[in-house]
């Protein structure tokens, strides 16, 4: 259940009249006097993303005109539930890509991380009649995302591996899946020894975390999550300014997580395995160090070149797991690399493909749902960059350059060549606040991996 945007409202609603640019004129002429003052004063129709109240010779509001753009973004949206009054409003429109427009920019811009603090403003509602039915969809798109905010907002302390795990067995009880996970050195005995190195040093144990959803018959999409829970750069400890927000670096389990639940919930025809190995790479007498070899799930033996490039090894025991499954696609989000917002900034992911056409598919996708992403390549004489004498991948490259593209062509040592796999190197945090996008942590490219999989397997009668 939405908090801000309801089905249904004992109480009156107000009318919110959207009006695209390219129809405001037109629109105006329309409009009687009182109104055409009324916009005059307050210079409306300059700009999009801007809104006017119109109230009755009492004063009582008695209708919103909403400038929007001609795209149907849902960012147009988002500004109302925290600009307007407190009340319960509705969109008066019967276009229906415009109102499931109006739901996700009214979800996303409604919402707020208040776990640890009171509201400073109760967002206004916006009601949409048959929002479980026909705009089902978008509501389950903004619930994803809420979950991928607040998990990735939570303090480490409150979020670390076991209490990750907690989360996940949560959702497998309410969808009926079912959960595993393999904790400490049991994860040595199960063949997982990179997550183990990276999360030894840690009170909190680490962990490989299961979850699997679906019809047998059905293909097989495996999903991992990098998660780590919080990263102080091991013994390679980072400065304060960069450790500052570590507690995202479970970003990627965030994001696989929300996309699970919207595949589940909209009972996609695929069968889900959802594969996060969770970990803090903490500091301590045991912590791994630079020079160290550990010998991964695959087979390959891994160098530790950088203790603060501990992502990637726990995510080559996850990928090699999801190999094994034979399945129809791995998919793997990470928050992991700097060199990817270098490249593009903080809000364009880029995305790794091992499958012609399938980035391009995918970056469609993402342009329809306002996820924007971007294709890098998988270079494959950069994998020189990766090669070390004592053993067979570094973790870090030899120089300071492609860091996103190095660290995709060490993760695809661990996926057989036969199976397509998408990566994602996402930020999955807001650096400035605009609206419909708080700073905090934030969805970037899940929406856009959805619509993919939504168009290639279908939505089951």
């Amino acid at each position: 259940m939405l908090e801000y945007v309801l089905a249904n409202s004992a109480e009156a609603t107000v009318p919110i009249e959207p009006v695209r640019q390219a129809d405001f004129e037109q629109w105006l002429q329309k409009q009687d006097e009182k109104t055409c003052n009324w916009v005059a004063v307050n210079q409306f129709g300059k700009q999009p993303l801007k809104h006017l109240r119109i109230h009755d010779e009492t004063g009582r509001m008695e209708r919103v005109i909403a400038l929007v753009g001609d795209d149907y973004n849902p960012y147009d949206f988002s500004q109302l539930p925290n600009k307007l009054p407190l009340a319960h409003y509705r969109l008066q429109s019967n276009d229906g890509r415009l109102t499931e427009a109006a739901i996700l920019g009214w979800g996303f811009g409604a919402y707020h991380f208040d776990r640890y603090k009171h509201k400073e403003r109760q967002p206004a509602s916006l009601v949409v009649p048959g929002l479980q039915a026909e705009y089902a969809e978008a509501a389950e798109r903004v619930a994803a995302t809420t979950l991928v905010r607040d998990l990735i907002n939570t303090p480490a302390d409150d979020m670390g591996p076991s209490e990750l795990a907690q989360v996940v067995r949560d959702m497998a009880a309410n969808h009926g899946a079912e959960f595993s996970e393999i904790v400490g050195d049991d994860l040595l005995k199960e063949s997982f020894p990179g997550v183990h190195l990276v999360g030894r040093a840690s009170h909190k144990a680490p962990r490989l975390i299961q979850m699997q959803w679906g019809k047998a018959s059905d293909p097989l999409i495996c999903l991992v999550g990098k998660g780590v829970c919080f990263d102080t750069g091991g013994i390679n400890v980072k400065p304060a300014s960069s450790m500052r927000h570590m507690k995202k670096d479970m970003g990627g389990a965030a994001h696989v997580l929300g996309l699970a639940h919207m595949i589940m919930n909209r009972r996609l025809p695929v069968r889900v395995q959802v594969i996060i190995p969770a970990v803090e790479n903490a500091v301590s007498a045991n912590a791994f160090r630079q020079g160290d070899i550990v010998t991964s799930r695959k087979g390959l033996t891994i160098e530790i070149g950088h203790t603060d490039a501990e992502g990637r090894v726990i995510l080559a025991d996850a990928l090699a797991l999801a190999a094994e499954q034979n399945p129809d696609m791995i998919i793997d989000f990470a928050t992991l690399t700097g060199a990817a917002r270098v490249a593009l900034g903080p809000e364009l992911p880029p995305i790794f493909c091992n499958t012609d056409g399938i980035s391009s598919e995918v970056v469609a996708c993402a342009n329809e749902v306002f996820d924007p992403v971007w294709p890098m390549p998988l270079y494959q004489p950069y994998n020189s960059m990766i090669t070390r004498t004592i053993a067979d991948l570094s973790n870090v490259g030899k120089l300071s350059m492609a860091g996103c593209i190095t660290a995709a062509l060490f993760l695809e040592h661990f996926v057989e060549k036969d199976i397509p796999w998408i990566h994602i190197d996402t930020f999955g945090w807001n650096n400035r606040g605009i609206p419909g996008r708080p700073i905090g942590g934030e969805a970037m490219g899940m929406s856009a991996i959805y619509q993919w999989l939504k168009k290639r397997y279908g939505v089951r009668p």
